[in-house]
């Protein structure tokens, strides 16, 4: 008589999200987010983000109270639909011989050169005025913040810049409103600064791009998971003015992040030598889904394309760096870092 064999069910593997800001490219951290909610096997208990990382944090949990899983699936995939369906009205649309070479930047767009090149001259409270923002009134339809407040499967910060002491702030979930997410997107040479009381906030990125310390817990250990859209590293040496002006953007985002992966580097010897007590002291296993050789070749431009067929390109691309990573380091979960911090760093 033949038997079945029953096939061991794979230990579910809880993590923390970190989750870099990047304009469009944040589509690429929207198809990362994707493949997880359609597996069992990951739970993610907490998300800190900034930026286009902070709108998917906040969709993601607004989804999961109104639908599980699969509902913060339904509700990023609507969001993402919703920016592509706004920017066919935006005034930066590709080249027409952009579209015919198949390059998904703004480099050859005249209105997009046209507003670089007056951006570093006048400021957004002289070119706009009455603070336009076509992405707040989007943000304000597709998020229910009250659902968000409320959520009970998952932790959410969110980091924006004090424009006043240049120090980070972040709103934890139950802080987070309309305006604390649009400060954390707020691009101060595209926009006026969220005020929020007595204070005015700035994109998140500088000063936490995204903030790691949000997620540590108070002793044992964790693991965090860095979606990265940003490059740290680029082989090409940067000639032209626009090819400078965006490396230093990238270096400048980049910044604080190395700072606090150099110091849970730190942290993470000292525990090792027993010279740190890991009941006091939480040990952090990092880990990191990039694809910096599908995104690089794009450029920083295209990170105001939110043409669907780019947009869904850059999910494709995140579905697919999902599924490799987890294939390679399902087993190290809980258990060791996979991202080697020391090589990070030398």
């Amino acid at each position: 008589m033949a038997t079945t064999r029953k096939t061991a069910k794979k230990e579910r593997k809880k993590i923390n999200l970190a989750l870099q800001g990047g304009g469009a490219h944040g589509a690429f951290t929207w198809g990362v987010l994707d493949w997880l909610l359609e597996n069992e096997d990951w739970e993610v208990t907490a998300i800190s983000g900034t930026s286009a990382g902070a709108m998917n944090a906040a969709v993601m949990a607004d989804g999961l109270v109104e639908g599980g899983q699969q509902g913060a699936r339904d509700a990023l995939a609507r969001f993402w639909k919703s920016v592509s369906t706004a920017a066919e009205s935006s005034p930066f649309q590709r080249s027409p011989m952009d579209v015919y070479c198949g390059n998904w930047s703004m480099d050859n767009s005249p209105t997009y050169l046209a507003w670089d090149l007056l951006s570093r001259v006048m400021s957004p409270y002289q070119m706009n005025p009455m603070n336009y923002n076509p992405l707040r009134d989007l943000v304000a339809k597709q998020i229910n913040f009250e659902r968000v407040r409320n959520c009970k499967q998952l932790e959410v910060f969110v980091a924006a810049t004090n424009v006043r002491s240049g120090k980070i702030r972040v709103f934890s979930k139950e802080e987070l409103t309309l305006d604390s997410l649009m400060a954390s997107g707020c691009l101060p040479h595209m926009y006026q600064a969220v005020e929020i009381g007595d204070e005015a906030y700035w994109d998140g990125g500088f000063m936490g791009n995204p903030p790691l310390f949000p997620l540590f817990k108070h002793g044992g250990s964790t693991d965090v998971l860095l979606i990265q859209v940003n490059p740290v590293e680029r082989v090409e040496l940067p000639h032209t003015a626009q090819e400078i002006s965006e490396r230093m953007n990238e270096i400048t985002f980049n910044s604080t992040l190395l700072r606090e992966l150099r110091a849970i580097d730190f942290v993470t010897r000292l525990i090792d030598e027993g010279r740190l007590d890991s009941n006091e002291y939480t040990r952090v296993f990092m880990h990191r889904i990039e694809a910096t050789k599908d995104l690089a070749p794009f450029g920083a431009s295209s990170k105001v394309n939110a043409q669907w067929e780019f947009v869904e390109l850059l999910h494709n691309i995140g579905r697919q760096a999902a599924k490799n990573w987890a294939h390679d380091n399902y087993d190290s979960i809980g258990k060791r870092s996979t991202l080697d911090l020391n090589h990070e760093f030398n």
